[in-house]
């Protein structure tokens, strides 16, 4: 069985749903990504991003096969958030294992 990284994210903001749609709509032009209500599910090549909005925050959960491409996962979905979220001055999300 190969190992399983993975690491989840937190940004506060009212704006949740709004970027968990914004970002799974992006994404879903080029690769599989799905809406369900409040959960979105993105499937790059490299892993996966389940997001979750709740009402004051917006949570990530990455999973990948080795600890390179879950770093590049971080790095796609905070890049993305950051050009959706600009107007509230977004520098990442906080990342825990």
């Amino acid at each position: 069985m190969q190992e399983q990284f993975e690491i989840t994210g937190n940004f506060e903001t009212e704006n949740s749903s709004k970027y968990l749609i914004q970002l799974c709509k992006h994404f879903a032009h080029k690769i599989p990504a799905t809406v369900e209500g409040d959960k979105g599910q993105i499937n790059f090549d490299i892993g996966t991003a389940a997001l979750t909005a709740h009402d004051t925050a917006l949570t990530a959960t990455l999973v990948a096969g080795n600890a390179e491409a879950l770093a590049r996962l971080q790095h796609i979905v905070d890049d993305h958030l950051k050009r959706f979220a600009f107007r509230e001055d977004f520098a990442g999300m906080t990342w825990q294992n």
